[in-house]
């Protein structure tokens, strides 16, 4: 099954409707230029709240080049399951958070991908997050842009590691994403927004769905030529 990350949660109401809609990796932004930041405190309150109902999906904070003291005080602080890091840190920082952190990558050619490859990765516990999350390239901003990720580029990748695919997805296009990569689960925060921070309960059903019919179909596809 494809996993899905609803990230840039600001709220318990949309944390609970991402979970209802199957979400398995839900995602706090702590990054303050992002306009989806959530201050630990709220995020905190929003984690107690949903794990009073929802036991199986993962809360993953997203840091970008934030001291490793400080991500360490934030997941324990908020009781986060993951750390999500978005920035340059170096794998000595990810090797600090053993079975609790996975490195984001933006590669702009084959060759940035393969570096990145030979730099990072490491499996989540009992595979339960990405060795590594595929994002856009943006010089401006770290993440969050809308921009599609370059999903040629991200199939090389996701043929080696177990990739969380991230960068303009929506409703409409994580079919296609699917299809073209198959990636060990993908990621969105914009594109099931009413408006930033805010979810929609049902562009959050149609994602989840759509991404989830496509590997299926893929899956038919492939036993079909066995």
């Amino acid at each position: 099954m494809i996993r899905v990350k609803i990230c840039g949660l600001t709220s318990l109401a949309d944390a609970h409707l991402a979970a209802a809609a199957g979400a398995d990796l839900l995602g706090f932004i702590f990054h303050r230029p992002s306009p989806r930041y959530v201050t630990p405190e709220v995020v905190r309150a929003i984690v107690a709240g949903l794990k009073a109902d929802w036991t199986e999906a993962l809360c993953v904070g997203v840091f970008v080049d934030e001291p490793a003291s400080q991500v360490r005080e934030v997941l324990d602080f908020c009781a986060l399951d993951a750390a999500q890091l978005h920035g340059s840190e170096p794998p000595e920082t990810i090797a600090l958070f053993p079975g609790q952190a996975y490195k984001a990558i933006r590669p702009r050619s084959p060759a940035e991908a393969q570096a990145a490859l030979d730099r990072y990765g490491r499996d989540g516990p009992d595979g339960s997050l990405p060795e590594l999350l595929l994002d856009s390239f943006d010089p401006r901003q770290p993440g969050g842009t809308g921009q599609v990720a370059d999903w040629g580029l991200a199939a090389g990748v996701a043929a080696q590691r177990h990739i969380l695919l991230a960068g303009g997805l929506s409703p409409h296009n994580v079919a296609g994403a699917v299809r073209a990569v198959r990636p060990w689960g993908v990621d969105v925060s914009s594109g099931v927004e009413s408006a930033p921070g805010r979810k929609s309960a049902d562009a959050l059903r149609a994602f989840i769905g759509n991404a989830r019919r496509a590997l299926d179909e893929c899956d038919m596809v492939t036993t079909d030529k066995h």
